[in-house]
């Protein structure tokens, strides 16, 4: 008798060179199921905490990719790139050795909080259906509109010379909101000190609460294949409701609820059952997925 496919998340800690597709095909392989989706693209480039669902779970995914991120970042000033990252070809070489660290500090910290951020050229966000990257590569000028994002918090740990002694290397830390670009910051730092900046090494820390303490390599997950349950990943995720039974019968079968609801909650049976994301509908309770069969 074949084992039934795994439900849940995969917390992987993915590793430099890999895009998120190559990631989402060697779980597919591993879970024994076409049906694995990620939350939120990693660039080849960056390592760290990718969350990929498996089975019924991918319905969380679009949930999953609108909480906060956290990443370490290396951002070097005094280059600019084609990509703003070490992946594109060198545009230009500025000096940047003279650039007081404080001023550096200062510039960093005026990105705290809402910001109108203009991605990267090089991002999967579509043009008229295309992505932007794609129409790069075709030879097109891309110029995105600047979007609002948030940012939690930008710590800067160390300030030093790079290996070229006419660079500066800038390590930070950043938790921000979703469809925020490290790159960009890289970018905008570069350009508001007058000598250009783009990101040499990027590590993303964190997916809303899932943090590198629960991811796995490949080969890890190759040796032990961990997935995260529905429920934890709802526990971990929204705020919880425990229904009653009569409630619970209702949501089985995806009818509204009576009674009120503080945002997009995770509905659990009695029993400990997750049941379905609920969310507010005026003074009742509406499904938005139910993942009981």
């Amino acid at each position: 008798m074949t084992e039934a496919a795994p439900t849940g998340l995969v917390v992987v800690d993915k590793p430099a060179g890999m895009t998120s597709h190559d990631v989402v095909a060697r779980v597919r392989r591993l879970a024994g199921t076409r049906k694995v989706g990620h939350a939120g693209t990693l660039d080849p480039m960056a390592t760290g905490v990718l969350v990929l669902g498996v089975g019924r779970a991918t319905r969380l995914l679009g949930h999953l990719m609108q909480t906060e991120k956290a990443y370490d970042a290396t951002i070097r000033l005094g280059m600019t790139t084609t990509t703003d990252d070490a992946e594109g070809e060198e545009l230009t070489r500025t000096p940047a050795s003279g650039v007081d660290e404080a001023r550096i500090r200062s510039v960093l910290a005026g990105f705290v909080g809402d910001i109108e951020q203009r991605p990267s050229a090089v991002s999967a966000i579509k043009v008229d259906g295309k992505r932007a990257y794609q129409r790069v590569r075709d030879g097109e000028a891309v110029e995105l509109p600047a979007r609002p994002v948030s940012i939690h918090e930008l710590t800067v740990h160390e300030v030093s010379p790079a290996t070229d002694d006419q660079c500066v290397d800038v390590e930070v830390s950043v938790r921000c909101s979703s469809g925020t670009y490290i790159r960009a910051i890289a970018r905008d730092l570069g350009e508001r000190l007058g000598v250009g900046g783009h990101l040499t090494a990027l590590r993303r820390t964190a997916v809303g609460r899932f943090g590198l303490s629960v991811a796995h390599t490949l080969e890890e997950l190759a040796e032990s294949f961990a997935v995260v349950s529905l429920e934890d990943t709802a526990r971990a995720t929204f705020a919880s409701v425990v229904l009653d039974a009569e409630e619970a019968t209702d949501v089985r079968v995806g009818r509204q609820l009576d009674r009120t609801l503080p945002g997009l909650c995770a509905v659990f049976a009695p029993d400990g059952e997750f049941l379905a994301l609920y969310e507010p509908a005026g003074d009742r309770a509406r499904p938005v997925a139910v993942f009981v069969t």
